[in-house]
């Protein structure tokens, strides 16, 4: 599904960024001597590693939530824009993890910011976040928010199974071993030039039970077996390779432009060789990619906040950047941003 902003005369863009890494570092070999130990299996030396192409992950410890690293991350962009907690009129937690299934964990990150705007939860997977950005620029040009600040915080390395009791257990939820946590908000406003100029969706939802996390809802309700990460990361990059590039084709053809078009291309990343693959497929060019998945993992939602963190301020007005979400369920979201 594409829009568009209804007037061109009208525009909202991102208008600050921040993100937040927890202290915790957990190299892959780590991971995986401490699985093989806990789990009596006997693993090829640096499977994870040579599988992944991560070298590790930051990993949120004891009393780190979700709300914890979405605060700090949003403190920060408020900050960058010079804003204080009265600024913010809408606050959009959008993250695949959450703190608690009840109340919206926007909520939590409200308590800890001392803003009292209207607080609400998105989640889609991978693609939380750049739907929540979508949202809060639709409620800016709606004229219900003068000014949002969109958050994510994503703890999924404690959907690990550190335990698996066989090697068809630990095969059904390899993927959850390429997770890292992280947070990232953007501040989302009118502004007068440049903002977001494009946003394209694609959704599959007959791929929905590929990978996930059961438990916490109505199904599963209760039971640890529920609460990790199941998945096969094969039949996932199977997928998306079968729904092929067209909701990128076709938002490089509304941009009129090629990858010379865009300064930057932020990614979700999961393992290296998807991202390779995903260059292959695309023709993106190496030196417009943002590359974090070696150092941080799959840190879900947060990746794409991440990327734009570490490039945002070396961008200059005019300069444009493509988002490519890819997220569970499955969807692929694109959105074209102009720095004002």
């Amino acid at each position: 599904m594409f829009t568009s902003l209804p007037d061109p005369r009208l525009r909202a863009g991102i208008t600050a960024v921040g993100s937040m890494l927890p202290d915790g570092v957990l190299s892959s070999d780590a991971l995986q001597e401490e699985v093989a130990r806990r789990s009596g299996l006997a693993l090829p030396p640096r499977l994870l590693t040579q599988a992944t192409g991560i070298a590790a992950r930051r990993v949120a410890g004891p009393g780190v939530y979700a709300s914890t690293l979405a605060a700090g991350a949003a403190r920060r962009a408020m900050d960058a824009a010079g804003l204080t907690a009265p600024d913010i009129d809408l606050l959009v937690f959008a993250s695949a993890t959450r703190d608690m299934v009840e109340p919206a964990t926007a909520h939590i990150v409200q308590a800890e910011l001392g803003t009292r705007a209207h607080a609400v939860d998105v989640t889609n997977a991978c693609n939380s976040f750049v739907n929540g950005i979508d949202l809060a620029r639709s409620m800016v040009m709606a004229g219900r928010a003068r000014r949002a600040l969109v958050v994510t915080g994503e703890t999924p390395s404690r959907a690990v199974q550190y335990e698996p009791a066989d090697l068809a257990e630990l095969r059904a939820g390899f993927a959850g071993y390429t997770f890292g946590d992280a947070g990232a908000a953007v501040v989302v406003e009118a502004v007068e030039r440049g903002g977001i100029l494009d946003v394209d969706t694609e959704t599959h939802s007959e791929h929905w039970e590929v990978g996930g996390i059961p438990g916490g809802g109505s199904r599963h309700p209760r039971g640890d077996a529920y609460t990790y990460f199941r998945g096969d990361g094969r039949e996932l990059r199977g997928v998306f390779e079968k729904v092929g590039t067209a909701v990128i084709d076709r938002t490089l053809h509304r941009a009129g432009t090629d990858w010379d078009g865009f300064a930057k291309v932020l990614v979700h990343q999961v393992t290296v060789p998807y991202l390779e693959r995903f260059a292959e497929l695309t023709g993106v060019p190496a030196d417009k990619l943002v590359v974090t998945v070696p150092e941080l993992g799959n840190i879900a939602s947060a990746t794409l906040g991440v990327q734009l963190d570490r490039v945002f301020g070396g961008l200059a007005p005019g300069e444009r950047v493509l988002l490519v979400g890819l997220g569970g369920g499955i969807s692929i979201m694109t959105m074209v941003w102009e720095k004002s």
